[in-house]
Formats: structure tokens, C-alpha cells, sequence
């Protein structure tokens, strides 16, 4: 990664390379940027999940099956639960009711249970949106799986609607080694999340800006650039710049003129 003791001020000087701090989709919009503005997109996930061993599961003292509510908030979520209930030879009721924070979750869900209606209710997108269910079972005992970071805004949902719910630590996001970047360089690095900031200086840490512009997603990610000294060059601000590839065009578009 690229050193210097100065962080450059706000320019448009040519990008030939962007660094993406995720994994690689089969389609997407960049590369279209990609073509556009004869650029080299690389991408690579700064952070990655871990399964939680049994052996330190058990620590916490929780028996999925001693549950008959369980709440998903992610398909990771999913994933760990059913792995975690395999590994301690634990079978869930049939009558086990499920709750999923979004269809998307819910479709994920019939990989590992046999889907009835009646047993899954969804959301749209936040715990609020599973409110008259969860008031409809509300003498439901409910597990919520989680990872490290804990799951803030659904936990406080459930206290607030006194419910009897209990969270378990299940998988952890944690930084991925970067090592072998070492002496890379690239004239934009994207970040989507606080955790991308952190995995960066954990790997790096007399990571100075130098040159490197950079863009980020959502005001958290921005709040920890700027607590490391650091300038945000590019940004999402909906709904003038809705997406991250909307915000990186509209900088090459000025730095790279000639192509545009």
C-alpha cells in the first residue's frame, strides 16, 4: 500500500487503477466503468467470516433447541445456526417458529427447513417490520444468532417489546490478511464499511494517504476515515449520488476526461 507523510488535497488526477475492498461479483456495474475509463478494477474482501467452534460456543451456554423462536438477520446468520446445531448433534423441533428480517433470508431458509408459512414470517427489511408477528408470539422463548459485532438495533427492538430473547454468538467478521499488497499501489481504494478502515491499518499500520484517493459508502465509514486523519475524495450522497458507481463516474469524468 502507498506511504506518505502528506494527504493530498481534493485534485483529479488520472486514475488508472481502483481497488474494490470486496469480493468479485459475477456482474456488475463496474465493469462497465471498467471498459469506459480504461481502468484496471481489482477486488479484494478486506474483511471475512468466521464460524464460531463449538468448543468456544459452548462457553456461552446456550442449546438452540432449548428455543422455539429463532430471529435471523442475515444469511451468515442462517448459515452458523444450522452449522452449529449439526457440529452439538442437535435436531430443531418441527414446530420451531422463524423469523427473517427479509424474503431474501426466508428463501435462504428453505435450504435447511422444511418451509411452511405458518413457521416463517418476513420482514422487509428492519425488526420493525416483523412487529405484529413478533406481538403474535410473544410468549415465544427467542434465540437471536449473531456475529461479534452483536446485532445493536434489533437487540433493543426486542428489550423495548419485553420479550424473552436471548443473542448467541455464533460467526465473527474479522479483518482478512492483505499482506501480499504490500507494495501495491492504486489510485483509488473503495470502502464500504467502518471494518474495511480498520482491516486497512491492522495490515498497514503506517498506512499514510499520499496520493490515494479514496471513496466511501455511508457516514460511519466516513466518520472512521476522517478518525484516522484521512480525506474522503469520493462519497455516496444519496439521492444526488445514489451509488458508489454513480460517485466514482462522476470523478472520472474529471480526471479522466479524455476517455469519458
Amino acid at each position: 500500500m502507498a506511504a506518505n507523510t502528506n494527504v493530498m488535497e481534493e485534485t483529479y488526477k488520472r486514475v488508472k487503477s481502483i481497488l474494490i475492498s470486496q469480493p468479485k461479483p459475477e456482474r456488475s456495474p463496474y465493469y462497465e466503468l471498467e471498459k469506459k475509463y480504461d481502468l484496471q478494477i481489482d477486488w479484494r474482501p478486506f474483511i471475512h467470516v468466521e464460524g464460531v467452534e463449538v468448543k468456544e460456543f459452548r462457553k456461552q451456554r446456550v442449546r438452540p433447541d432449548e428455543f422455539t423462536a429463532v430471529i435471523f438477520t442475515a444469511k451468515n446468520a442462517v448459515d452458523h445456526f444450522f452449522r452449529i446445531c449439526e457440529d452439538m448433534r442437535i435436531t430443531m423441533p418441527q414446530d420451531t417458529k422463524y423469523f427473517c428480517l427479509t424474503e431474501a433470508i426466508a428463501n435462504y431458509l428453505q435450504k435447511f427447513i422444511i418451509y411452511r408459512k405458518r413457521k416463517v414470517s418476513v420482514g422487509k427489511r428492519h425488526i420493525q417490520d416483523l412487529s405484529n408477528a413478533l406481538k403474535k408470539n410473544k410468549d415465544e422463548k427467542f434465540l437471536l444468532p449473531c456475529s461479534n459485532l452483536g446485532a445493536k438495533g434489533v437487540s433493543s427492538y426486542l428489550t423495548e417489546m419485553e420479550l424473552n430473547w436471548q443473542d448467541a454468538m455464533m460467526y465473527k467478521t474479522v479483518s482478512s490478511d492483505l499482506s501480499d499488497l504490500s507494495d501495491v499501489t492504486y489510485d483509488i481504494l473503495v470502502f464500504f464499511s467502518p471494518l474495511g478502515i480498520t482491516s486497512l491499518y491492522e495490515n498497514f499500520p503506517e498506512f499514510m494517504q499520499k496520493d490515494t484517493r479514496l471513496a466511501v459508502f455511508g457516514s460511519s465509514t466516513t466518520k472512521a476515515v476522517e478518525e484516522h486523519g484521512l480525506n474522503v475524495n469520493i462519497r455516496v450522497q444519496p439521492p444526488e449520488v445514489p451509488s458508489m458507481t454513480k460517485a466514482l463516474e462522476i470523478y472520472l469524468k474529471q480526471s479522466n476526461p479524455d476517455i469519458s
